[in-house]
């Protein structure tokens, strides 16, 4: 049996400066545009996002720094490797 080519990876973020739901609108649609994104939850009462991704096609820090070009801190607090 061959292994899957395919992977996916996920990551948690702690994200400051959250003020309101349309900042989590904002954030959503930002990593949306990221290549190899999969999903993307940010959670406004935990100042979290929940992402899963292929690490083949975008890195925890391209997705740490879509955040931060809109302005808000982020902090990355968990990777995980799925497959």
């Amino acid at each position: 049996m061959e292994p899957s080519a395919l992977t996916s990876a996920s990551l948690t973020l702690a994200i400051e400066g959250m003020g309101c739901r349309s900042c989590v609108t904002k954030i959503e649609q930002a990593l949306a545009k990221l290549p190899g994104l999969e999903a993307a939850t940010v959670d406004h009462a935990n100042k979290q996002a929940h992402v899963r991704f292929d690490p083949g096609a975008v890195s925890p820090a391209e997705i740490a720094q879509a955040i931060l070009a809109l302005d808000y801190g982020v902090t990355i607090l968990a990777k995980g490797a799925q497959t």
